[in-house]
Formats: structure tokens, C-alpha cells, sequence
């Protein structure tokens, strides 16, 4: 399986749990050091790139499954704020909001994809094929200095229930999920002053987001058989 946004917050709680769990796992993210440092911890392959470039997708897709040989799963998880601090619509930079989308809901549909053979075939093989895309509750309430990131939410859960429809025919399930407000860096950049007692820990949100995986597959026992990720 491969995770987007690997090396902090949600994306780094799942490469620990999975991997721990004996997953065949790969993991993206955009700086080498980040990488090279998880992929020693856990076990699980590093790659470095960042999918908010467009240039950089395929070579991501081609490291993933030569790393994997194949894939089951896919979560895009790498998220972007748009605006840093946050900011109302009308003093969001038209780039501020091209990056929100570039990276949460774009890049989630050029990897997806890039990968859709991939997991196509792992369906036709019987093991299942899923793709988890991270969404937020700011995909549907409409918070203030939250525009960029919440409208590139809504879209990225609009998207995945439309191409859920779509790929029935070819065995693949996407599902977009809410975490829920997690301590994260994400999360500590769109509001510093949060006390992070009143937040979910990553831990647990990786915790319920695996549930939820082992329950969309055939078999529960696929994520754990090895023989891809």
C-alpha cells in the first residue's frame, strides 16, 4: 500500500501502524531527509516527491509499484492549508488557492490515476483495490479562513464519490474519510494557540482509518498478506 504525506501527522501515524502490522508499505514525501529517516525506522520504502507537481507524479506512481510490485492500496493523505497563517476568501492569493487544490485535490487525482492499472489489476487478482482519500469536516462546514482548504476538500470528497460509482466495473472501492481535528503540524499552522488536549491524536485516527480499510477489502486479511501494498 502506499500513503501520501508520510513523514508527520496521520500520514506518518499510518506508515508506523501499518508497517507494524506487517504491511508491505511505501510512503511519499518532499524532503529526503524526512524520508530517508522513516523508511530506516519502519521498514517501509521511502519516496521522495512532491504531488502537488505534476512532473513528479508518474515517477512517484513507477517508484510505488517497483517498490510494491503492484498495489492495493492508496492513501492520499499529503494536504496542503492554501493560505499560511489562514485567511478569509477575499485575502486568499489566487496561488494561495491554486496550491490548496494543486496538492489536495488534483495531485490525489493524477496519482490515483497514475495508479488506477495498478489497482485495477490487484482487483482482477482478487485481492481488492481501494483508494483513501483524506477529506475533513471543512468539506462541509463552511468555517471561516478556511475557503481554500475546505472548498479543495469538498471537491476531493465529491470526486471520490463519483469515481467510487465509476470503478465499480472494475473492482475498486474510494472512500473519503474524515479524521477528524487532529494534533498535527497541519493543524498546529492553521491554528497555533489550540491547546492539543482537545485534539484527536494521529495515532488513533490511523487507528479507526485501518479499521475502516480492512473493512472495505475482500478479505481482511489482504492488507497484511506481503504481496503488495
Amino acid at each position: 500500500m502506499a500513503v501520501t504525506g508520510g513523514t508527520s501527522g496521520l500520514g506518518l501515524a499510518l506508515v508506523r501502524q501499518l508497517a507494524a502490522m506487517n504491511a508491505c508499505v511505501a510512503f511519499v514525501a518532499r524532503t529526503a531527509a524526512n524520508v530517508e529517516r522513516i523508511a530506516d525506522e519502519t521498514g517501509a520504502h521511502g519516496i521522495v516527491g512532491d504531488v502537488g507537481k505534476k512532473e513528479d507524479i508518474y515517477p512517484i506512481a513507477l517508484q510505488v509499484t517497483a517498490s510494491l510490485g503492484g498495489l492495493d492500496v492508496l492513501i492520499n493523505n499529503a494536504s496542503s492549508l492554501g493560505p499560511v497563517p489562514l485567511a478569509l476568501l477575499a485575502d486568499t492569493e489566487c496561488q494561495q488557492l491554486e496550491m490548496a487544490l494543486a496538492v489536495n485535490l488534483v495531485g490525489a487525482f493524477r496519482l490515483t490515476k497514475a495508479l488506477f492499472g495498478a489497482l485495477a489489476a490487484s482487483a482482477r487478482e482478487g485481492r481488492g483495490a481501494l483508494v483513501v482519500n483524506i477529506s475533513s469536516d471543512a468539506a462541509v462546514n463552511a468555517y471561516p479562513g478556511w475557503g481554500a482548504y475546505g472548498a479543495s476538500k469538498a471537491a476531493l470528497a465529491h470526486v471520490t464519490a463519483i469515481w467510487d460509482e465509476e470503478a465499480k466495473a472494475d473492482g475498486i472501492r474510494l472512500l473519503a474519510p474524515d479524521p477528524g481535528d487532529m494534533d498535527t503540524p497541519l493543524h498546529a499552522l492553521a491554528i497555533p494557540d489550540t491547546d492539543p488536549a482537545t485534539l484527536k491524536r494521529p495515532e488513533q485516527a490511523a487507528a479507526e482509518i485501518i479499521e475502516k480499510m480492512l473493512d472495505a477489502l475482500p478479505v481482511r486479511s489482504t492488507l497484511l498478506a506481503g504481496a503488495h501494498g
